[in-house]
């Protein structure tokens, strides 16, 4: 591809390489990743559906529960079109536009989903702190408001990256190794300075972990009150209303934490265990999440149960 000048930058293509050393299975690899998909999707639309027509779960837990389910259909559907295009039809190319576009909408759910799983770790510990006091304290309300400063500041936080991203000049390289595209990757094919995308993709990392921080401390406030519970078997049911949340954390932290450390400590690794481990991160969260919450949260579990196979007169 030849030197890319600053009007040329209207045209410029990235070529998106999918999984390396595999491009001959493509086609054979399209099937699984269909297939989470199509379940991820799924899955949180019967969450959002449920939490929606059933007056039942018209609670702060539940809202906070959907708010969860919009950031995995957004982390779900901001990747599918460059990844089933690339391994069902072979389009490898990507405007640079829609590349920007689509990292922009990664980030902004990623980090999202973050601060979604905070709130959820304070309103864990308002329930087992206050139960008698916690419709009062988290109110339909002010569950709205906290979504919508939630959204604010993330947008804010997440919008500057494509702009960044676009007054970067590329010359020579073009290839992207992943089948959708990250404002890390991207940087690193410019041939002008990008300290300031370095710099403020480190901010916009830093986010993430500060509401991990928060988590924590919020456990730890958790912990504190359930040890003042009087019998043990009040201190498990106490905690047990924790188990789905913890599995959430985990399973968003674990990944991103992994492949964060493997691009850092460990870059002698073969490239397709840094591809498979930035895959595992995008698509296992949207994919694991609805099955948590179905199978440990008793409302939600007996409402698809119900709706699946109603009981006989």
């Amino acid at each position: 591809m030849p030197p890319l000048n600053d009007t040329e930058m209207e045209v410029l293509r990235f070529l998106l390489l999918g999984i390396p050393g595999l491009e001959k299975s493509h086609i054979w690899i399209s099937i699984p990743f269909s297939s989470v998909y199509l379940l991820s999707l799924m899955g949180n639309f019967t969450i959002l559906l449920l939490i929606k027509t059933e007056q039942s779960l018209h609670e702060p837990m539940y809202y906070f529960l959907s708010m969860l389910s919009i950031s995995d259909l957004g982390l779900s559907l901001s990747s599918l079109p460059t990844t089933l295009g690339l391994f069902l039809f072979d389009v490898h190319e990507i405007h640079a536009a829609a590349c920007f576009a689509q990292e922009f909408f990664i980030h902004l759910f990623t980090v999202s989903e973050a601060s979604v799983l905070s709130v959820m770790a304070f309103d864990r510990y308002v329930a087992i702190r206050n139960p008698l006091r916690y419709s009062t304290i988290l109110t339909s309300s002010r569950v709205i408001k906290t979504g919508v400063f939630l959204t604010s500041k993330n947008i804010l936080l997440i919008l500057p990256l494509p702009f960044l991203l676009q007054w970067l000049k590329y010359c020579h390289q073009n290839l992207l190794p992943h089948s959708y595209c990250l404002h890390q990757d991207v940087m690193k094919l410019a041939c002008s300075d990008n300290t300031v995308n370095v710099v403020y993709g480190l901010c916009a990392a830093l986010s993430t972990m500060l509401d991990l921080v928060f988590i924590i401390f919020s456990y730890i406030m958790i912990l504190k009150t359930v040890l003042g519970i009087a019998t043990p078997r009040e201190q498990f049911k106490a905690l047990n209303t924790c188990i789905s949340h913890i599995c959430a954390v985990l399973i968003f932290y674990v990944p991103m934490l992994s492949a964060a450390m493997l691009h850092r400590f460990a870059r002698d690794v073969p490239p397709m265990i840094h591809v498979f481990m930035a895959d595992i991160f995008l698509l296992v969260p949207p994919l694991m999440n609805p099955i948590v919450y179905c199978v440990k949260t008793r409302q939600i579990r007996e409402k698809v149960v119900g709706k699946l196979g109603p009981k006989r007169s």
